[in-house]
């Protein structure tokens, strides 16, 4: 591989193992806040001692996910400084805006959280809290405002040839980001949701600290039943603007290389074959096509090509089909099963049978949790892979961004290095949340000097 595929590998690897731990940091957060609010409501220390065990494993997951993300920014000026001289003017605004007041919001309530149990008022500690919650929502939002403008760029005017912005309202009021925003706030409620559920279970199966446990499930259960649903109707909304903002990735997720007019069928399953431009089988449900996407002239590859062609000039402007097919299959079916699983919860629930009688059920949550990690990282997958050539779609191809004095041996080195140090790291999470996870909320008593949680990061 040269240094633009290398490149291209070493960004997509530390993305998605950063993604790993982004989700269930915002989404453990909201579940500790509402834990410690139902304690501060009710007076009752069974709720303060769930905060507790799960704001310990929020605390690992956090530190983790801070060591993996400050590497993201540093691939900006070593393998894409062409990139970052184009767009910096504007993804430069987002990116600071993020670290200097999302982050450092976090960050200092985390401190305030981890170190105010027997300083603060409980309301005022749960405060704290909420403001963690609220600076990792933030922190979501300014990340994806830059990434939304390399998927559909606004606000901006290219001057000497470098992309500076025009309007900051124009940038946060990006339509891409006002559905990607909730798509990933929501998977990452999502997230923790099925991460709580799938312990809680562990826990319950072994009846052990049964009552809490049984109420973190149930919390659980009622967020991933809410976040999961909604998360499939925001898809559906942010799937027809990609149609109408990016019709080439649509294609290509769909399949569709001839313009498709009418009640076209929708594929379920394809053999691709993008050198002849073709599927050589599909498995179809008729009809189905022009009610996902919104139109009943839904525009395929091969026109979607020569249009490109006559837009930005010679090129290949097809990005790879069967991942981008693939993946957003798989990150659809991914959400069908969490959905199916968390309502079933609710049914249990409201038919006023415990959980903990449903052996079969609570033995499948365990594995549930798998479920959206699988979702998040396919669905980023379709989005970034589905918009190539393009780094920033339509301005900026990735071939332009790539840095032009780094060679495939230096990029190399930094991928394999990257690999080994990130899988170093990713096992001591492993191991750290495992630990963590089964000794249970018995662990040790909290105390002003030490408070539960505060071991984990140390």
């Amino acid at each position: 591989m040269d240094a633009l595929g290398l490149a291209r590998l070493q960004f997509a690897v530390t993305t998605i193992y950063h993604f790993l731990f982004v989700p269930l940091t915002i989404g453990l957060a909201l579940t500790v806040a509402i834990m410690e609010t139902i304690y501060v409501r009710t007076g009752n220390p069974a709720f303060k001692q769930m905060a507790q065990y799960w704001g310990r494993l929020f605390l690992i997951n956090f530190a983790v996910g801070v060591v993996t993300g400050i590497i993201q920014e540093f691939q900006f000026g070593m393998n894409w400084s062409s990139y970052s001289r184009f767009v910096g003017d504007v993804f430069g605004a987002p990116l600071a805006i993020e670290a200097l007041l999302a982050f450092f919001l976090e960050s200092t309530f985390i401190g305030v959280w981890i170190f105010g149990w027997d300083r603060l008022r409980p309301a005022a500690h749960a405060f704290a809290m909420w403001l963690v919650a609220f600076g990792t929502a933030i922190s979501a939002f300014w990340i994806l405002t830059a990434n939304s403008f390399m998927q559909e760029p606004t606000g901006y005017a290219v001057v000497h040839g470098r992309a500076e912005m025009t309007s900051f309202g124009q940038l946060i009021g990006n339509p891409q980001l006002w559905v990607e925003f909730p798509h990933v706030l929501l998977g990452a409620f999502t997230t923790a949701a099925f991460f709580v559920a799938g312990i809680s279970a562990y826990f319950l199966l072994r009846r052990q600290h049964v009552e809490m446990f049984r109420s973190s499930l149930k919390i659980a259960l009622m967020i991933g039943a809410l976040s999961s649903l909604l998360i499939a109707l925001n898809g559906d909304a942010q799937a027809k603007h990609v149609v109408q903002a990016q019709p080439m990735k649509m294609a290509a997720a769909e399949a569709v290389w001839h313009t498709q007019s009418g009640s076209a069928p929708w594929t379920v399953l394809a053999g691709i074959d993008q050198a002849a431009r073709r599927n050589t089988f599909a498995l179809q449900i008729p009809g189905v096509l022009g009610f996902l996407s919104g139109t009943d002239h839904f525009q395929g590859i091969d026109q979607l090509q020569r249009q490109d062609v006559r837009k930005y000039g010679p090129g290949n402007y097809v990005p790879p089909v069967a991942p981008t097919f693939w993946s957003f299959r798989i990150m659809v079916l991914a959400g069908g099963l969490m959905i199916l699983i968390a309502w079933y919860g609710i049914y249990t629930l409201a038919r006023r049978r415990r959980l903990e009688d449903r052996s079969r059920y609570l033995r499948l949550l365990p594995s549930a949790i798998a479920l959206p990690y699988v979702a998040n990282t396919f669905g980023w997958i379709m989005t970034e892979v589905g918009r190539q050539p393009w780094v920033v779609y339509g301005l900026q191809k990735t071939l332009a961004g790539v840095s032009n004095t780094v060679s495939g041996a230096e990029v190399a080195t930094t991928l394999i290095g990257f690999t080994v140090i990130f899988g170093l790291i990713a096992a001591a999470d492993i191991y750290l949340l495992v630990r963590y996870a089964k000794a249970g909320p018995d662990l040790h008593e909290p105390s002003p000097d030490l408070p539960l949680g505060t071991a984990a990061v140390l």
